[in-house]
């Protein structure tokens, strides 16, 4: 089954598809270059239908998107859904202004919370499957570790005592946000792959 992952972005399409290789027989493509629709949502689940809708529309096929982000309870949820908009510059920029917005915040009630929405839609744009998931966990005192990426060398999660960036790629994604929502639209597609879309 081919889809469109709505993202011009190589490097997110490689991360989906180790999410995927428990789906042989599902092919992920990119959207076309500089796709990037304006993200108007109230919440994570508007703008990742939103994004799955223009996929679909632009490639004719099937599409899915993510839309994901960072809340932290001492921020009042913040910056949620504008996390990749939270300051201009890097991810670095943006993760400077998140240490140096909590820096009179003590360890201990410095919660906050990965977030990710899957969206998946027809050829049409008809809503097939929504789903979103919470990886919870803390917000570190200085930035560790290089994997991954955004907010990943700040955040500690539960349980855990190094940062989402100091973990393996495969560990991280048994746990993480993504790999809980990419799981479930997976187990999603199992079930469904009678109906045609």
């Amino acid at each position: 089954m081919k889809i469109v992952l709505a993202t011009s972005n190589p490097g997110k399409l490689k991360e989906f598809q180790a999410l995927s290789l428990a789906a042989p027989d599902l092919e992920l493509v990119l959207a076309p270059e500089g796709f990037n629709p304006e993200e108007t949502g109230s919440t994570f689940i508007e703008n990742a239908l939103l994004k799955a809708r223009e996929a679909a529309k632009l490639c004719h096929l099937p599409a899915i998107a993510d839309d994901s982000g960072l809340t932290v309870e001492a921020m009042g949820g913040r910056p949620g859904i504008h996390s990749a908009r939270y300051c201009p510059g890097s991810d670095a920029d943006r993760r400077q202004k998140l240490l140096q917005e909590l820096k009179d915040v003590p360890v201990g009630k410095r919660q906050a919370a990965f977030v990710c929405a899957v969206a998946f839609v027809d050829s049409n744009g008809e809503e097939l499957f929504t789903c979103e998931q919470h990886w919870p966990g803390n917000i570190s005192l200085s930035e560790v570790g290089s994997n991954g990426f955004g907010f990943d060398p700040v955040f500690i999660p539960l349980e855990q005592e190094i940062t989402a960036a100091q973990m393996e790629p495969k560990a991280k994604n048994e746990l993480s946000h993504r790999g809980q929502a990419w799981r479930r639209f997976l187990n999603h597609l199992a079930t469904q792959q009678s109906r045609p879309i």
